[in-house]
């Protein structure tokens, strides 16, 4: 089920909504809240609730454990076996087939033949953010940072929340803990308008925007092969811009839903292509993704705390298996080490990139994060590297049919993303004149969606 879709729309949300509010206790609103989540989550695939079931439990069983035992040994225990167990899921039903087909790749090259069978694996949708949820949750109930809940229907509510299930953002148990133990006394009306203001801007921003941009992009880069060099340029530019409104405009809808229940989830896009450097870039693109990278794996391997080289090989490494979290492609991977790269030479010339103006390397900054998007929507190294010679070398080709649209919906989209604020940075206490621009925008996603258009939100393949 789609944010962006009828029945979700018509049906699921306000019936969720409703029922939520007539429950009174908190314990009633945990099952509801769980309830519905797997109802969502059914809606690709009922058989892989078992699997997010039984992950939940897992780790919900790892929180207790916490609680009856302090002995370093006992605890020790309760902390790896979950994450493994949780990683192993994800291991197998993401990267498994990935593996296989590296090891026939690399058995070809050294000229030793093996022909692994590829698995019959169908990739549970969201299994790589819940299992995040799982993780920060266990390692934070380890490190005494949070303290395990009793409650089995909050934890799964926590975990199953269908505003944030399936894309993110990434929610620490910590973050949103006070408005669970809360939820029964929240006021229904005191977080609506701000919830469905956010609702209606992260629809305006993928229906209206990222979807129109689609339109024109994806058959373009289909056919990559005959672009230009102004063409492959073109593209990628609409491509940039269609992941950002796209995924922020998820994150917008996940945030304003949250809102409608009293939940208040953490932003997770704070203007990215403004950053001035890619430090700030990944302070502000994938916000939830990149700090759970930062506290989870870049501090426990050592941080900056191991002198120059031993903080280099740590960012590296985190960038690598940050890129390889995206998806089981060689492309991601090499995109997480291009991330790493940049972000080491940043911080080794610091001083020096102080001292350019703020524009010019708020430029530099965007020229290398869309030199970046070529790996990461390159469905393999051949596309990637026609792209780039395309885009870097005069290549003659053709413009894409609908250039012309496509370059006033990236003018559009490149006001808004470099000079406009960014949607937690409004008041949400709209005037009438406002909220009626408001509505109708709305209502030409409606009649975009009644057309047939509900395309899916491309952070869903991760």
């Amino acid at each position: 089920m789609l944010f962006n879709s009828l029945e979700f729309l018509y049906f699921f949300l306000p019936i969720t909504y409703l029922v939520f509010w007539r429950l009174r206790s908190k314990q009633q609103r945990y099952v509801w809240l769980t309830i519905t989540g797997y109802i969502f989550y059914s809606f690709w695939n009922y058989k892989f609730c078992t699997l997010m079931a039984l992950s939940t439990a897992v780790s919900y069983c790892a929180g207790l454990g916490f609680l009856k035992w302090q002995d370093p040994r006992r605890r020790r225990f309760c902390l790896v076996l979950p994450i493994v167990f949780d990683l192993a899921l994800l291991g197998f039903f993401k990267y498994a087939n990935f593996a296989l087909a590296s090891v026939g790749s690399l058995s070809d090259a050294v000229h030793f033949p093996i022909h692994p069978v590829k698995l019959d694996i169908v990739l549970p949708i969201g299994i790589s953010f819940y299992t995040f949820h799982t993780i920060t949750y266990i390692v934070d109930s380890y490190r005494r940072v949070v303290t395990p809940t009793r409650n089995f229907f909050e934890f799964s509510c926590y975990v199953s929340l269908f505003s944030q299930l399936v894309a993110g953002p990434i929610v620490r148990f910590r973050e949103i803990e006070k408005d669970l133990e809360q939820i029964a006394h929240h006021d229904r009306k005191a977080m609506l308008g701000r919830g469905w203001s956010f609702f209606t801007l992260g629809m305006i921003k993928k229906v209206l925007i990222a979807d129109s941009i689609a339109l024109i992009v994806d058959p373009a880069l289909l056919h990559w092969e005959r672009l230009s060099s102004a063409g492959a340029w073109l593209s990628m530019l609409g491509y940039t811009y269609q992941l950002y409104f796209d995924f922020s405009g998820y994150s917008d809808m996940a945030v304003g839903l949250g809102l409608m229940f009293g939940l208040r989830l953490p932003q997770n896009f704070n203007s990215p292509y403004k950053a001035v450097d890619l430090s700030d870039f990944w302070r502000r693109w994938h916000i939830s993704l990149s700090s759970v990278l930062r506290d989870y794996l870049y501090i426990p391997l050592g941080g900056s705390r191991e002198g120059e080289l031993g903080t280099y090989r740590n960012l590296m490494i985190t960038m690598l298996l940050g890129g390889l979290w995206h998806g089981a492609n060689w492309t991601f991977v090499v995109w997480g080490g291009y991330h790493g790269l940049l972000l080491g030479f940043s911080r080794l010339g610091a001083a020096r990139l102080a001292q350019v103006p703020r524009r010019l390397r708020a430029g530099g900054t965007f020229l290398l994060v869309v030199v970046g998007w070529v790996l990461f929507r390159a469905k393999d190294f051949g596309m990637a590297t026609g792209l780039l010679g395309r885009m870097f070398f005069p290549t003659q080709g053709s413009l894409q049919p609908g250039w012309l649209l496509l370059t006033a919906a990236v003018v559009v989209a490149a006001t808004l993303a470099h000079v406009g604020p960014n949607t937690f940075q409004l008041a949400h206490n709209w005037n009438h004149g406002v909220t009626l621009c408001l509505a109708l925008l709305f209502a030409a996603c409606l009649a975009v969606i009644y057309g047939g258009q509900q395309s899916p939100f491309l952070y869903f393949q991760f």
